[in-house]
């Protein structure tokens, strides 16, 4: 991976980018770290090794591990499978008034960061982060070449499912085209074009069950649990997509060339099999 000199964040992202390449630095960052500091997700606060040159070796342990973890409904039944596996978070990550996105765990080569569900996928997937934890509907919404997904963890179970409102008695079966209410475009126009249905996908990321009351969309498609908040809102689940649980997901190019990961798949995978045995 090439490696971008700096000498401070304040040079590279505060309006003085020439003469922050211009200085040769102290350290390096990778341009991955580069994207995460720059979008404000990772603090430039930590020391960083001298540069070996413009090339990373195949095999650079010395680098950080940076481990995404989702917000939301899987983190809580995730952190004690981590720790099991050896990833523990600081105090702070428990601090529900803290407002960091990255944390240091007990591991000095390891920290965490927490963001959106959708975005543990993008940062693994281009290698900002280099190991996860995520649901399988992110993982077959954006379908990333460069992701893996080795371990199923048995956890954040729920499904993908299609709802409508509870006295709306048409059929999706007798349209050719309509209009669907999701946060998952890709899966669900694949789930209607084997019906042979044209789906139109109105893209929402949250309060989905009121498109069919406000005829924004006749039906929707979203995570059911329970079946709860659908019976609330007045809607019925007519047709279930896929079963859902959450999976460990790496980057291709770091389970190569950097040990660490493998060796965390590999604890993960035991604390797998020791649930399923």
């Amino acid at each position: 991976m090439i490696r971008l000199p700096f000498q401070s964040r304040v040079e590279l992202f505060n309006g003085h980018y020439p003469t922050g390449l211009a200085r040769i630095a102290n350290g390096c960052v990778s341009f991955a770290e580069y994207a995460l500091i720059a979008s404000g997700v990772l603090p430039f606060a930590r020391p960083v090794p001298k540069c070996r040159g413009a090339m990373m070796t195949t095999q650079d342990t010395t680098r950080q591990l940076t481990f995404a973890v989702p917000k939301g409904r899987i983190l809580d039944e995730a952190l004690p499978v981590m720790a099991r596996a050896g990833v523990v978070p600081e105090d702070g990550f428990h601090d529900k008034s803290n407002r960091a996105l990255a944390f240091a765990t007990t591991r000095e080569d390891m920290r965490l960061i927490r963001v959106r569900a959708f975005d543990v996928a993008t940062f693994v997937a281009h290698g900002a982060a280099q190991i996860g934890i995520v649901g399988s509907d992110v993982i077959e919404e954006f379908d990333y070449a460069d992701l893996y997904a080795p371990v199923d963890l048995d956890i954040g179970h729920c499904r993908l499912s299609v709802a409508r409102l509870a006295d709306d008695d048409a059929r999706s079966g007798s349209a050719s085209h309509l209009r669907v209410a999701t946060k998952y475009p890709n899966l669900t126009r694949r789930h209607f074009e084997r019906q042979g249905i044209q789906a139109e996908c109105v893209k929402l990321n949250g309060a989905m069950e009121l498109a069919p009351s406000l005829g924004l969309a006749r039906q929707i498609v979203d995570l059911v649990s329970t079946g709860r908040t659908l019976k609330q809102n007045g809607l019925v689940e007519t047709d279930r997509i896929v079963d859902i649980t959450a999976r460990l997901i790496v980057n291709r190019a770091a389970l190569k060339t950097d040990p660490r990961v493998a060796q965390l798949v590999d604890a993960f995978r035991q604390h797998s099999d020791e649930r399923a045995a």
